[in-house]
């Protein structure tokens, strides 16, 4: 059964917003009940921008997330620090470990590091960073499948954005492995 709930968040531009698009479109064509709660404001100038995402088999009573995240995303530090206590006992830190050299501190989760920038640097545009942490999540909560998020890209994105298509999927497939060697 799929219950996930996630809070995504970073600075405007890291592209938190895309990866909770993308999710839950991949929940949408699975048939599954999604919820998408973006938090726009003055947080897209340098702050924390972040999104609240739902993909269940159950129906949603609320989109908003409190304290029982089943997975915390945090692609920058003050998301880190903001956003920590709200994953729930037992539930699943992502981190960002190419911009936080902090640790999570509680010892109720199960935290992952993975260097996104430094990854999506390699596959030559930082502006994937947020892929490689796209597929790190789906390496380990698969909430929707894999190919099923691949497919979500081109409508997510728009047919405009086609010739980026193979490096996403590419950071996509270098977050699963990434996760695979911390499991």
């Amino acid at each position: 059964m799929v219950n996930e709930k996630i809070i995504c968040a970073g600075f405007g531009g890291q592209g938190v917003m895309k990866m909770g698009q993308i999710l839950t479109y991949a929940g949408m064509i699975e048939g599954k009940q999604v919820s998408w709660l973006p938090s726009y404001g003055p947080e897209m100038r340098g702050g924390t921008a972040n999104c609240n995402v739902m993909i269940s088999d159950q129906m949603i009573g609320s989109p908003v997330i409190t304290n029982d995240a089943t997975t915390v995303i945090a692609m920058n530090l003050p998301s880190l620090v903001k956003f920590e206590i709200n994953a729930e006992k037992g539930g699943n830190v992502l981190v960002n470990s190419s911009l936080i050299e902090r640790k999570v501190e509680r010892e109720d989760v199960k935290a992952y590091y993975i260097p996104c920038n430094d990854v999506a640097i390699e596959l030559g545009d930082a502006k994937v960073a947020n892929m490689v942490m796209l597929g790190a999540y789906l390496a380990l909560a698969q909430p929707v499948a894999t190919e099923t998020v691949l497919d979500s890209l081109i409508k997510v994105f728009g047919e405009g954005k086609a010739k980026y298509m193979p490096m996403n999927k590419e950071a996509i497939k270098r977050g699963i492995e990434l996760l695979k060697k911390q499991q």
